[in-house]
């Protein structure tokens, strides 16, 4: 079919209805298939699958509940989060890993925000793999290890891919924190150097429950310590639905201390809101 003409055009683009592409949003959310066990189609807020060098972005409202999935295992995570209603407050690694006591975070650890509180926390995880330590690649590295780098180009940058995302939010590069890399690991050797885990581990998923109403980034870019001269992850997908928040009786919510104070201080936040 000729594009030459605007009626050509026209049929052409029209002919495309009902494609799909392994990585794209599926529209409607209630419309995406191979759901995890026990959430109902009509419950899905999101779903997308996000190419190598790609990224997504979705607000969501508390409770909901979002799967990170890696299921080919040689993907890169990198997670933002913003509080939704108050978009200045955003994900604080350093108190994150400070707060908590733990560098490596797994079932139960809080993503806090730059005011103390909760804004998700981890609630399942198969992969047991996650970087708080060693935030993105620059554009330097970046250009250096692969030849090139920019958003348009085929190994673009975190920072590069996010500043696009938060655009769709009314947000720009200078709000765009350090984020945690999920599915690859740096761990803190004895003498302090890091060592790297970014092996091929494929079905892990991640699943955080959103504590605040929350805006959701993430790019799926190599991690900043893999050395591997082609810019290599595999797809990710991601997957939320509605969920009833547990509240006071959250299970993780008197696992610390340091936990419980975040979760009354988001508490507090909400009193407010709600008066």
């Amino acid at each position: 079919m000729s594009t030459a003409s605007l009626a050509g055009a026209r049929e052409h683009a029209r002919s495309q209805a009902g494609t799909t592409a392994l990585t794209q949003r599926t529209i409607p959310a209630g419309s995406a298939v191979d759901l995890p066990p026990g959430v109902a189609p009509a419950d899905v807020r999101w779903d997308e699958t996000i190419a190598p060098g790609g990224y997504a972005s979705h607000e969501l409202p508390r409770g909901s509940i979002l799967r990170i999935a890696d299921d080919e295992g040689d993907a890169c995570a990198h997670l933002v989060v913003h509080h939704a209603r108050a978009t200045a407050e955003r994900l604080n690694v350093a108190d994150t890993v400070k707060v908590q006591w733990q560098a490596y975070l797994g079932p139960g650890a809080v993503l806090l925000s730059d005011m103390g509180r909760a804004l998700m926390t981890i609630v399942a995880d198969t992969s047991a793999r996650h970087d708080a330590l060693c935030g993105a690649m620059s554009a330097l590295v970046g250009a250096a290890r692969y030849g090139a780098t920019g958003i348009h180009s085929a190994a673009p940058t975190v920072r590069q891919l996010l500043t696009v995302a938060a655009a769709k939010h009314g947000l720009s590069g200078r709000d765009v924190p350090t984020g945690i890399n999920l599915f690859k690991s740096a761990v803190v050797a004895d003498d302090g150097a890091l060592r790297f885990d970014g092996a091929p581990r494929p079905g892990t998923a991640v699943e955080l429950r959103a504590d605040v109403d929350v805006v959701v980034m993430v790019a799926n870019v190599p991690h900043p310590l893999d050395d591997r001269p082609a810019y290599t992850t595999s797809v990710v997908r991601l997957t939320a639905w509605a969920a009833t928040h547990p509240g006071l009786a959250d299970p993780w919510r008197t696992s610390s201390p340091e936990r419980q104070r975040a979760y009354e201080n988001t508490d507090d936040y909400l009193a407010g809101v709600q008066r």
